[in-house]
């Protein structure tokens, strides 16, 4: 069954004290790239949910744009990078795909999987838009693709990509098939970020996806996805949490299992909440389950984990809960205490490249910074 993220839930973020991260110094910050906008990366990771050891170090893909003009208008000329993070040192291994060879007209968040034998890697990403398309869409699809692994002169080489294949489409029975909301930042819908599971319990692999409630009258229709092995082939699955009424975008969902507990973590902002109800800042945010079917229950008893500091509610964003409990995000706009208006003023804060490293302590249904 469904759960649901109340905004009775939602409401008990305000009557109790703000976990909150660091503050992110932006003087300090130094990017890995500094041509180019870096921001949602995840690690190739081990079916178990952990971080995968490739030559000594972990092989990362991020979302890339050049650096220029607006940083808003990087989601349309976002491509997947590929990097190599070994002891705190970023080698750029370029464009994950060779030009025309995804099947939208850019390329959105994802994971990705090392085989059990360490000799290929399966990518599961988002399609935005449609290759050639005259004029930029928010259609967003999911495809998975796999790719041989090698160690050349001690870092990962990988060789050509095999066709993507459309790991399953939105219904719209469970999941809305319109992805263009009002066309405004917050109000596009979502059908992306494929993250793989797999049940410890039995074995069972799913896919989870941020996506947009069907049957739903409100606006704000934000759901975590499910898909379902089944034969070979995903089958889509009743959403495994719901925010019918309570927000539009939980974005980049994943379950990771720790002491015999499930819990499933989302990022999502201020701006994407019900106007009409309670919201929450700008943070990383989860429900923990005794099974992968729920009910889940929501963290802290809010759902909200932590949050960016009240004087930098958009350092960082994008949050991944690792196996071993690490959380990586990317530097967003430190310094600023609202969205800013100006161009300008968003490109001179924009960090664009991975955060600070952060850890988690999870003792039940309750949650902290370690």
């Amino acid at each position: 069954m469904t759960s649901r993220w109340t905004p009775d839930a939602v409401a008990l973020i305000s009557s109790a004290p703000m976990p909150t991260v660091p503050h992110i110094d932006r003087a300090a910050i130094v990017p890995i790239l500094p041509a180019f906008d870096l921001w949602d990366y995840w690690p190739v990771q081990r079916r178990d949910g952990h971080a995968a050891a490739v030559a000594g170090g972990s092989v990362q893909m991020l979302l890339g744009a050049p650096a220029i003009g607006d940083p808003e208008a990087r989601h349309a000329l976002a491509r997947i990078r590929l990097m190599f993070e070994r002891r705190g040192q970023w080698f750029d291994l370029g464009n994950l795909f060779p030009d025309g060879f995804s099947p939208g007209s850019r390329e959105w968040s994802g994971s990705a999987i090392l085989a059990d034998d360490e000799r290929s890697i399966t990518l599961y990403f988002t399609a935005a838009g449609h290759r050639g398309e005259a004029a930029v869409s928010f259609d967003q699809r999911l495809f998975e693709t796999r790719a041989e692994l090698s160690i050349v002169d001690g870092k990962p080489r990988l060789g050509l990509w095999s066709a993507p294949e459309e790991s399953v489409a939105a219904d719209g029975r469970l999941y809305a098939t319109d992805m263009t909301g009002g066309g405004g930042i917050g109000t596009i819908k979502a059908f992306r970020d494929p993250f793989y599971f797999r049940d410890p319990a039995n074995g069972q692999e799913y896919l989870l996806f941020a996506a947009s409630l069907a049957a739903s009258s409100s606006p704000w229709n934000g759901a975590v996805g499910v898909a379902r092995r089944e034969g070979g082939r995903w089958s889509l699955a009743e959403p495994l949490i719901a925010a019918d009424g309570v927000n539009n975008e939980l974005e980049r969902p994943h379950v990771v299992f720790h002491q015999e507990r499930y819990y499933s973590f989302w990022s999502t902002q201020r701006k994407v909440f019900a106007a009409d109800g309670p919201s929450g800042p700008n943070g990383l945010y989860g429900m923990v389950a005794d099974s992968f079917a729920g009910q889940w229950r929501p963290l802290n008893g809010s759902g909200l984990v932590f949050a960016n500091p009240a004087g930098q509610p958009i350092q960082a964003y994008s949050w991944q809960v690792l196996g071993d409990l690490s959380v990586i995000s990317f530097v967003d706009r430190p310094g600023l205490a609202a969205e800013p208006v100006d161009p300008l003023v968003a490109r001179a804060h924009f960090g664009g490249t991975p955060a600070p490293l952060l850890n988690l302590s999870l003792d039940g249904d309750r949650v902290r910074l370690a």
